[in-house]
């Protein structure tokens, strides 16, 4: 999860961070997750990944005025999460969960497509989606 979750952040803001300096602008799109937020039963090592502050560095937002980031929470969205689980129980109860509200994947890229589509000078910092369902 570090190697991936954190890392892989970092690689992609050291790839973009020079091309958006030297046209001017960029928008870097993290994501993140609900658990950064709130941590339940089960995410002990999940939870402290998926924080806002873990998705997206300081240093890629003090680049300049020009360049926006913002940070997508996820809540609980209809993916294959649960089948590398290796709990029964825990598996079964997200699969239950999943089945009973979690969101379309849909939902997520919506949240992306607005923060990019906001004016130049509008930074969408940090937009959190859940379903209703989840408290």
């Amino acid at each position: 999860m570090i190697d991936i979750n954190i890392k892989g952040v970092l690689y992609g803001i050291a790839a973009a961070l020079p091309v958006f300096r030297k046209q001017g602008f960029g928008h870097f799109v993290n994501t993140a997750s609900t658990a950064g937020h709130k941590t339940v039963p089960n995410q002990s090592v999940y939870s402290p990944r998926s924080s806002p502050c873990a998705r997206s560095p300081r240093a890629c937002m003090e680049a300049g005025e020009k360049l926006r980031v913002t940070i997508i929470s996820p809540g609980f969205v209809n993916t294959n999460f649960a089948e590398g689980v290796t709990n029964p129980e825990v598996k079964t109860q997200l699969e239950n969960a999943r089945d009973k509200f979690a969101l379309p994947p849909k939902a997520i890229a919506r949240a992306i497509v607005f923060a990019i589509e906001q004016p130049a000078d509008v930074d969408a910092g940090e937009i959190i989606v859940r379903p209703a369902a989840q408290s």
